[in-house]
């Protein structure tokens, strides 16, 4: 299977219409060619800075203009994130995501605050993921060149289904900030929700928009809507988990490479769903009881989880160790412990 940056529509239709237990094997054997098909890597997402946040996204609990129970906090301190690094590393985290409900990244001490932070995971030989909405390539290289491993924004849905969703930023917006994070020669993590009411030719769409970037993202989340009281999307009928299932096994073979992250939403799957979506090609979890505001299953349940399937947790830095490529790793921060 080639990696491919020019798909069409209608490839892209043949592949998620066929029969459903087809279309899992077809991408089961994609990701066999690929990765270890009994190896997870696993995430955790803390929320640095919490609610507030000016957009309108119709699916977001932290969104200033919706009456949700998301009370506003501002940006954690730097001993609480750091212990919470700590905590996700020693339950199997490779990955460290910190989220700020920003609208865009601004140059002040709040974002050196988060270089600092950034710098002080690093330093725990994690992987270090940011989420702070839009950025400038000038900001991404700082993020960069303080040990940032990926930046995570998300496309969320197709072009066309998209102003359905938002109207506080465009499609372009989000594109622009993708191009820059590839600038700065980051990790793309993007990926998109389903549930929020789009049509599967909108599913199909997202894919599109996705794989035909200049490069595949290194992480794709599918997250799953989990409607919140307050938001416009409260009443939302959210996905199945074979129409997940679906969007998982389309991605797994339209980017091979990619990590397939199984994110919001998972709570409400058993672990016989589970099952199925890393047979399709997940291969990737969020771990942590909370992601940002809404519920995930706990580390013990994920233990649990794993143990049945006899999948292991992925190591961090392990595609770049195995392409010989030394990751940009900062010296332990001065004073800081690894308590247990």
């Amino acid at each position: 299977m080639e990696i491919r940056n020019n798909w069409t529509r209608e490839e892209v239709e043949q592949i998620f219409n066929q029969p459903f237990l087809d279309l899992v094997y077809q991408a089961a054997t994609v990701h066999r060619a690929y990765h270890d098909p009994n190896e997870v890597q696993i995430s955790t997402l803390l929320s640095i800075k919490t609610g507030g946040c000016p957009e309108d996204c119709s699916y977001c609990s932290q969104a200033a203009r919706y009456h949700t129970n998301v009370k506003v906090q501002k940006l954690l301190p730097y001993e609480e994130v750091i212990q919470a690094a700590v905590r996700a590393k020693d339950n199997g985290s490779s990955r460290f995501c910190m989220g700020a409900a920003w609208r865009e990244v601004r140059d002040n001490k709040d974002f050196d605050r988060v270089l600092d932070m950034v710098k002080g995971v690093n330093s725990l030989g994690m992987e270090v993921c940011c989420t702070l909405g839009m950025l400038s390539e000038d900001q991404a290289q700082k993020l960069k060149d303080a040990g940032l491993y990926a930046y995570n924004h998300n496309i969320d849905t197709s072009e066309e289904y998209y102003d359905d969703v938002i109207s506080t930023r465009t499609y372009d917006d989000r594109l622009e900030t993708l191009g820059n994070i590839r600038k700065a020669k980051l990790s793309v993590c993007s990926g998109g929700i389903i549930g929020m009411g789009e049509s599967a030719a909108d599913r199909i769409g997202m894919l599109l928009t996705l794989a035909n970037l200049p490069e595949h993202p290194g992480s794709v989340p599918v997250n799953n809507l989990v409607p919140v009281e307050g938001t416009p999307f409260e009443n939302q009928q959210t996905a199945s988990v074979w129409d997940l299932v679906r969007v998982i096994a389309t991605a797994r073979i339209m980017m091979p490479k990619s990590a397939v992250r199984l994110s919001a939403g998972r709570l409400e799957l058993n672990y016989e769903g589970q099952a199925f979506c890393f047979m399709a090609g997940a291969n990737s979890i969020f771990s942590g009881d909370v992601l940002l505001t809404t519920p995930n299953p706990d580390a013990k349940s994920d233990k649990e989880l794993f143990q049945i399937l006899n999948i292991k947790p992925k190591e961090a830095f392990k595609d770049e160790q195995k392409a010989g490529i030394e990751f940009n790793q900062i010296p332990s921060a001065q004073g800081l412990e690894h308590k247990h």
